[in-house]
């Protein structure tokens, strides 16, 4: 495997002590920190792959979510200014209004960041004027809503209506994904896309940006 592969696998495969080895080896070598950054990218697009391949779980996924972070908070203050400004693309993420659960939203929130997106991440209990705020103040390509509660249906088609209802409906692509959501609730909201898994979110995301530019 080459160096420049090492990392990314290691990645993948969710090998902790590994990840921060190669990280300290990396930039004691002079490797530049935007380097570095595409190689962990690539490493979680893998992990997401694994993870839609049925290769490893959910707890896989959150706990490379948390390496990721680790990565990051080291790596931040070595970016370039052309990279810490520069994205993929942005989205505003959230979990829609009477629903608490947080966990899927924030595999996919960690995801999208870890190939590039800035995520503007609306937390929990989002009502529809929040998201509509959000979209309103930050432009962004993609909204996604989380829905792990049925009873939260109505939620997501308030929101997809309130966007429609602010004029902003043709400016932004819309997925829902979570426990609860499905293409029938999709369909009936008038989002554009359902994500059964992280990476389907993260993949769809990617296309939008790629079709806007």
């Amino acid at each position: 495997m080459s160096a420049e592969n090492d990392l990314a696998d290691a990645i993948a495969n969710v090998r902790e002590d590994e990840i921060m080895a190669l990280l300290e080896q990396r930039l004691e070598g002079g490797v530049p920190a935007d380097e570095i950054l595409t190689q962990c990218n690539r490493g979680m697009v893998e992990l997401g792959e694994r993870f839609a391949r049925g290769e490893c779980f959910l707890p896989d996924l959150m706990f490379g979510g948390m390496i990721i972070k680790a990565v990051m908070a080291r790596l931040t203050p070595l970016l370039s200014d052309s990279n810490r400004k520069s994205s993929v693309g942005v989205a505003v993420m959230g979990a829609v209004q009477h629903d608490v659960h947080d966990i899927g939203k924030d595999i996919v929130v960690t995801m999208l960041r870890g190939v590039g997106f800035e995520v503007i991440d609306l937390g929990i209990d989002v009502s529809p004027q929040r998201f509509v705020e959000a979209i309103q103040e930050h432009g962004p390509s993609v909204l996604g809503m989380s829905v792990l509660l049925t009873t939260c249906f109505k939620s997501v088609i308030a929101t997809v209506e309130a966007v429609r209802q602010a004029g902003l409906r043709e400016r932004v692509s819309i997925m829902v994904g979570g426990a609860a959501a499905g293409e029938l609730l999709a369909e009936k909201a008038g989002c554009d896309f359902y994500g059964k898994t992280a990476i389907d979110g993260v993949k769809f995301a990617g296309k939008v940006v790629r079709m806007e530019t």
